[in-house]
């Protein structure tokens, strides 16, 4: 667990990522989402939604170290335009960030604010969410092959069977949501995952595998696309 939340947030001190990291990756996201849940109640209780929403969105950043975000930003610069394997990959691995990061990450942020601001806190909803967008990294990550061949942070914890981990952690993930309250979390949740899963299939196709960055972007993407469903009036 300290590996994982050492990994996927700035907090569990320095820890070298192992085979068994990935295993805990749905827990440790449910963890993250009930902390933000925890605090997007707190903070409709002080505040109009609105600003409560940007202090959930502002906190997620922070609990991350903005590593996903990050993640998103390349992955959007690297997939989307018209480019080469190659070309894509150095795009990614480039330090700076371009017009389709910028547009790609300012609208999921939008979104994400204003999906937050439209409902009700949901402490149950927020963690299921986020071990969900968790349990699609970790899949994603030994299901796929990595896509730079020297290797990387990636690859220091793949290896095992995606599938028992995958199960485990879209039980849990889809249980969360259906104690949210009814079908529409349980539903966002599982359409959250699909649209992550989508993300590191689109990267399969144009740079042959997943990075860090492609399992950040789909982490993100997951929660973005789950968040939009759960808030839909239906």
């Amino acid at each position: 667990m300290r590996r994982a939340l050492a990994f996927l947030t700035p907090l569990g001190g320095s820890a070298t990522p192992d085979a068994r990291t990935l295993s805990w990756f749905p827990v440790a996201g449910a963890l993250l989402g009930a902390a933000l849940g925890g605090l997007w109640w707190g903070a409709q209780e002080l505040w109009p939604p609105l600003v409560a929403a940007a202090i959930v969105v502002v906190a997620d950043l922070a609990l991350t170290g903005m590593l996903h975000v990050d993640g998103l930003a390349d992955s959007a610069d690297g997939l989307l335009p018209h480019a080469d394997r190659r070309r894509r990959l150095e795009i990614m691995a480039g330090p700076d960030v371009g017009a389709f990061g910028v547009a790609v990450v300012a609208g999921a942020l939008l979104l994400r604010l204003a999906c937050l601001a439209s409902m009700e806190a949901n402490v149950l909803l927020l963690a299921g969410v986020w071990s969900g967008s968790r349990t699609v990294m970790a899949v994603a990550a030994r299901a796929l092959p990595y896509a730079r061949g020297e290797g990387g942070l990636v690859a220091a914890f793949r290896g095992g069977d995606w599938r028992f981990s995958g199960l485990a952690g879209l039980i849990l993930a889809v249980s969360l949501g259906a104690f949210a309250g009814g079908r529409q979390p349980e539903l966002a949740v599982a359409i959250g995952m699909a649209a992550g899963g989508g993300v590191a299939l689109l990267a399969r196709r144009r740079i042959g595998g997943v990075t860090g960055d492609v399992l950040g972007a789909a982490g993100v993407v997951a929660e973005t696309v789950a968040l939009l469903v759960a808030s839909a009036q239906w």
